[in-house]
């Protein structure tokens, strides 16, 4: 029996309103991005319904909208999914126009490849590049993701392969197996809303700093006495 396929409202929720200035119900918005068959959609509905759904129709770039709870906080994440778009040649990257779009809206970013492709693993390095384009000053998370851990048998990239590429960029990389292990997709997409989190804190409290209103220095007593001194002594001369 054939899996059912993915629709374009599948998995869509509205989300809470909550007051614009509460730095906490700030959309995480991330992205997931990789060649086509790398198992993106997999692992977002795994993450946000903990089913495994193992073949889906290509995607147009559906976003996902959920509630969920990151270290006890209740926030509000959205999922970008991507097309598999992505062709790489001799290092450059060329994707559609909608991808480039999805890079300047997200916070954070998921790379993701194939153990079984090693073309795919070969489009992240230009990918990671694409995005430190887009976001130069940004301290935007991105991790690299190996899916598809559990097929060992049709392994074309090995483990320390993407550990290397990972200390290279100065990321974080996991290997994974969406179908077999939930836990280990949680894993994932928790530690970059974290770190999407730590970004919203730290962003907030620039903006705290700058709007407090410097408070003028008090007079220094010492300092007055003298230059009363100075006066008086002048008009008695």
């Amino acid at each position: 029996m054939r899996p059912p396929t993915m629709s374009a409202n599948f998995l869509l929720a509205p989300i809470l309103e909550c007051p614009s200035d509460f730095f906490q119900s700030r959309d995480i918005k991330l992205a997931v991005l990789g060649a086509g068959s790398v198992g993106k959609s997999a692992m977002i509905v795994r993450f946000l319904t903990k089913r495994f759904i193992g073949d889906y129709e290509p995607n147009t770039g559906n976003l996902y909208s959920r509630l969920i709870h990151v270290e006890g906080d209740q926030v509000s994440i959205q999922i970008q999914d991507t097309p598999g778009c992505i062709q790489v040649q001799e290092g450059f990257v060329q994707m559609l126009d909608s991808l480039s779009r999805c890079m300047k809206w997200a916070e954070g970013f998921l790379l993701v490849y194939s153990i079984t492709d090693y073309s795919s693993y070969q489009s992240i390095r230009p990918l990671y590049q694409h995005i430190r384009k887009v976001h130069p000053d940004s301290k935007i998370p991105i991790l690299i993701v190996g899916n598809k851990g559990d097929l060992l048998h049709a392994r074309q990239v090995q483990t320390n392969e993407g550990i290397q590429l990972a200390n290279e960029l100065g990321t974080v990389f996991l290997e994974i197996s969406t179908s077999e292990n939930y836990h280990g997709v949680c894993d994932v997409f928790q530690y970059l809303c974290k770190e999407v989190s730590k970004l919203h804190h730290s962003i907030c409290g620039d903006k705290r700093r700058s709007s407090i209103i410097p408070r003028p220095k008090s007079p220094n007593m010492q300092d007055l006495k003298r230059r009363f001194k100075q006066a008086l002594s002048s008009k008695v001369k």
